[in-house]
């Protein structure tokens, strides 16, 4: 059987349309859907420019995934799907690394691989954690 290989660039672009960085900010407004989270303190939660978020802001907007009311910010029912499961990702990631670098963790790890996990993959992860290893 032939493998056929890529560019990680050929891999990326290949992804569907929410990127990386938003990503990045749908998990966050997630994680604050309980407070009231604004432009400014979305930027600085991500340590990124308020103008840098603002412009996210409108492109989230444009594909339906955010309310702004009043300067606050809010997932629509899509975003709050798309911001479950990438907090969700999130979690399986950190508890699977945590585990296996012990005193070595880094949070930057999780932050970087998490865009290339699969759902089949965090699956597989996932029930790794949940079952008792083998007594060999």
């Amino acid at each position: 059987m032939k493998d056929n290989f890529y560019t990680l660039t050929s891999y990326i672009h290949n992804k569907s349309t929410i990127t990386y960085p938003m990503e990045d900010y749908i998990e966050m407004i997630y994680r604050h859907k309980k407070d009231a989270i604004t432009i400014t303190s979305l930027s600085q939660n991500l340590n990124i420019k308020k103008s840098s978020c603002s412009k996210m802001m409108n492109k989230l907007k444009s594909l339906n995934l955010i309310n702004i009311q009043n300067n606050h910010i809010t997932l629509t029912e899509e975003g709050i799907k798309i911001g479950s499961y990438l907090y969700h990702r999130h979690h399986i990631l950190e508890l699977f690394l945590k585990d296996l670098n012990k005193d070595n963790f880094k949070l930057e790890q999780v932050e970087k691989l998490e865009h290339f996990i699969d759902e089949i993959t965090l699956s597989n992860i996932e029930k790794r954690l949940s079952t008792p290893p083998d007594n060999e």
